[in-house]
């Protein structure tokens, strides 16, 4: 009863102040993630290392989140937001540290990892203390905030990362998120107070095991397709191991009363739907995140800076949307949001199917900025749609399964368009060889030339493939119905309002 009355005053009065400081973590950490991936070839020359030794600084980042983000509805159910807060700004700022000083590619691999341990924690945190922290009739507003981090952050990092690479040490990117994170660090300690319950909850090792198991050998395996192909024993390998310790998992937590990572939740019908939806999405949105720069840089020979300034529009304007779309989800519902958004993206992703050598830069631009903006339209609604649809006491599962369902979907979703795009890419190569031959044509003199435009129909294969894949959410989405949370806390029912 205490703790109603605390969680209605609060609703009164959100502590904004709190939530600013989450806000800020969380941008700096996400940020982060999206800062490297340019950087990557200067550091591979700087170290004297392989591509596919280089590749562990975003493998190794992205398994520990694989590993962290599942437990965290165990830590945020066990302790106060500020613990949780201050101990993964701790981490964060330590990994970002050695980082900065790491005199070897070995240590700069465990910073980044030790970085990971503490961001991966900050967008489940962020989430459930939004959840609690605002009633319903204002959750749509106060998410599409959450929003302009989550999309905002990766707009910025490549562009900022090719500048500074450009004209500066790859070691300036962490020098640049170190004072952020440690003012970031300060404030909380200083402003920081719990406002989410906590209960007395234990984890179980065996529970952590198997997700570790699961989760990293899912997102290793697919990660790794790209680089070693389908074939290779390591990919094949992780990702059976990966699927038998998530089966095994999630037949634990079935039988568990206290679970590590509740996934009766799926008794929720919208919950269930507004996964779905966001796992189709997620693969449609990674897809025109690595494709657009790989038809700019490779295709056309655009450098990387001007490659991240032709995104950054989009992603900003998704940015942007976010809050917009959040106050218009509060007065409408999800169903008007979601098909309009989802009709913007279906038409944005054929329009990148269909592009040529000649494509002009600005129309690309403008294609990619016009299907970014169709998706900020469906991304947050459909999440806040589907975590209405819980009791607050399954808060933290649904913030956890959201974000581990993102990882391992973007995953797989790369993966197999660019295996796809990589198919598609050899069998135009090989029909292009074939008839310059018997044309009497000199192939030795137009390799580059062949390569560019089997690149070409490879890119814009995959792009289809994604229209496909958008196609299905959009039929998916005809299914949505706008939720009220359930007033009990145990599985039940879900009041269903359907709109008008």
């Amino acid at each position: 009863m205490v703790e109603s009355l605390e969680i209605k005053k609060m609703h009164e009065k959100p502590p904004y102040g709190i939530i600013a400081i989450l806000f800020i973590g969380a941008f700096v950490a996400i940020l982060n993630n999206t800062l490297l991936n340019i950087a990557l070839p200067v550091i591979m020359e700087e170290f004297s290392i392989t591509p596919s030794a280089v590749q562990w600084l975003t493998t190794g980042y992205m398994l520990v989140n694989g590993i962290m983000i599942p437990a965290s509805a165990f830590f945020i159910q066990k302790f106060t937001n500020r613990r949780i807060f201050i101990t993964a700004m701790v981490l964060f700022s330590l990994g970002t540290f050695i980082a900065i000083i790491a005199p070897t590619f070995s240590l700069l691999v465990v910073a980044r990892m030790i970085q990971a341990s503490g961001s991966a924690l900050m967008m489940p945190l962020l989430m459930n203390v939004m959840l609690t922290a605002f009633p319903i009739e204002k959750r749509g507003a106060a998410l599409g905030m959450f929003g302009l981090v989550m999309f905002t952050a990766p707009a910025i990092g490549p562009t900022l990362s090719g500048w500074v690479v450009e004209n500066y040490s790859w070691r300036t990117l962490f020098e640049i998120v170190l004072p952020i994170s440690l003012l970031t660090l300060v404030l909380a300690i200083v402003k920081l107070k719990n406002i989410t319950p906590n209960r007395d909850v234990r984890i179980n090792f065996f529970s952590l095991v198997l997700s570790t198991i699961g989760f990293g050998g899912l997102l290793y395996g697919f990660s790794s397709a790209g680089e070693k192909g389908w074939g290779s024993p390591i990919v094949y390998g992780t990702i059976a191991l990966g699927t038998i310790g998530l089966v095994l998992f999630i037949l634990r937590q079935l039988r568990m009363k206290e679970p590590m990572l509740d996934f009766r939740i799926y008794k929720y019908p919208m919950f269930a739907l507004a996964s779905v939806v966001s796992m189709v999405l997620s693969v449609a949105m990674f897809s025109g995140m690595i494709l657009t720069p790989l038809y700019v840089q490779n295709v056309r020979g655009i450098s990387p800076l001007d490659a991240g300034l032709l995104m950054l529009p989009g992603a900003v304007l998704m940015g942007i949307m976010s809050p917009i779309t959040g106050r218009l989800f509060d007065k409408y519902g999800p169903r008007v949001l979601v098909y309009t958004g989802l009709i913007i993206s279906v038409i944005g992703t054929y329009l990148l199917s269909q592009l040529q050598m000649d494509t002009g830069y600005y129309y690309l631009m403008a294609v990619y900025t016009f299907r970014m903006f169709g998706l900020s339209m469906v991304m947050m609604p459909v999440m806040t749609n589907g975590m209405n649809s819980l009791p607050m006491i399954s808060n933290p599962h649904g913030t956890a399964m959201n974000n581990t369902l993102q990882q391992v979907s973007g995953a797989i979703g790369s993966a197999l368009l660019l295996t796809l795009m990589t198919k598609r890419l050899d069998v135009s190569a090989a029909n292009q060889v074939k008839d310059l031959a018997a044309s009497g044509v000199d192939v030795s003199t137009m390799k580059e030339e062949i390569g560019r435009l089997a690149m070409l129909d490879g890119v814009n294969h995959a792009f289809f493939i994604s229209t496909v894949i958008t196609l299905v959410a959009l039929i998916l989405s005809l299914f949505i119905k706008r939720v009220m949370p359930p007033t009990s806390p145990a599985i039940g029912e879900v009041k269903e309002q359907s709109e008008k």
